[in-house]
């Protein structure tokens, strides 16, 4: 079974108060969107394997530790994942970046895909599927079935709030997939939403209805 982990990081939880209240406006939710992603990519990059090189510094020629191994790309789930992708890139400005395009029935609640955009070499990638919310787990499942079908398999999603009925159809599905949260809610209500959530992610993003 993959990784679950919360990132409780005091300021991950703070800022993730902000954006739960729904007074707050659209530039800040989106500022505050892109920080949270910033910091919770800290922890989801830990384990990006490293190499010795030799430098010189301006004392002496020592052996330092640089990246290595596998790159990254980062895979929004359209169109709320899109809100955490700048502030990714911030601290890993080499990624690429790739788009699954979902948009869910409102009476089934069930994902239906209408857009795939990626890299070439997502087999040898690792990638970082991005989504605000994990709620029924549809979108999530779905976007992870079309990377796998294309060849990808060092994923790892990512998500600021989750419902355990989401995370736990994610880890049937796709056991090999790590999933990072900045906070695991109570539950879903009867329309899908995450309770206490904080809205449609989306809508909240974008300033639309």
């Amino acid at each position: 079974m993959g990784k679950f982990q919360v990132i409780d990081h005091p300021l991950i939880q703070h800022k993730l108060t902000i954006i739960r209240d729904k007074n707050c406006g659209t530039k800040v939710f989106r500022e505050v969107v892109n920080e949270i992603a910033m910091l919770m990519a800290y922890e989801v990059s830990r384990d990006m394997p490293l190499e010795d090189i030799e430098i010189e510094t301006p004392i002496t020629l020592s052996t330092q530790k640089t990246l290595s191994g596998k790159k990254v790309a980062i895979v929004p789930i359209l169109r709320a994942g899109i809100g955490m992708v700048d502030g990714i890139l911030e601290l890993i400005p080499a990624a690429k970046v790739g788009h699954i395009g979902m948009f869910r029935d409102e009476e089934t609640l069930e994902p239906h895909e209408y857009f795939f955009k990626m890299p070439e070499d997502i087999d040898n990638r690792q990638l970082f599927i991005v989504d605000p919310m994990l709620a029924t787990g549809g979108s999530a499942i779905m976007a992870i079935d079309s990377l796998k079908k294309r060849g990808a398999s060092n994923m790892k999603f990512v998500c600021l709030v989750a419902a355990p009925e989401g995370v736990k159809v994610l880890q049937e599905a796709h056991p090999d997939v790590d999933i990072y949260t900045a906070a695991l809610d109570d539950q879903l209500n009867d329309q899908g939403y995450i309770v206490p959530g904080l809205g449609d992610a989306g809508d909240r993003l974008f300033g639309t209805k």
